[in-house]
């Protein structure tokens, strides 16, 4: 598991690469909360390469969410599979986060 950031413009790019389950969901926040604090405020997180997100999960995204929306920021989500679009219409999380097909699409509006 393993979490790559980068700057795209003005956006901050995070895959996440394997899986996002409690075990590492800390290390997660800890990269974009210190994102944030850098003064980024525009984020897009890449699920390319992931296939799994557990409650937990769930939870850390919610929480980011929130934190980064009190900073007058943006959070959006890339490159879903169809489990994990599945998973968050089910949870009516999709209602809460701007989903976008790709990270281009996402970083497009």
């Amino acid at each position: 598991m393993t979490f790559n950031v980068r700057s795209v413009g003005d956006a901050t790019v995070i895959s996440v690469d394997g899986q996002l389950i409690v075990g590492n969901r800390q290390e997660l926040k800890q990269k974009v909360l210190a994102e944030l604090e850098r003064g980024a405020r525009r984020f897009v997180i890449d699920f390319t390469r992931t296939g799994y997100i557990d409650s937990s999960g769930l939870g850390i995204l919610v929480s980011l969410s929130r934190s980064i929306r009190q900073e007058r920021g943006d959070l959006r989500l890339a490159s879903l599979n169809d489990d994990l679009r599945t998973l968050f219409e089910l949870t009516k999380l999709d209602t809460l986060f701007e989903i976008h097909a790709s990270v281009r699409d996402a970083l497009a509006e």
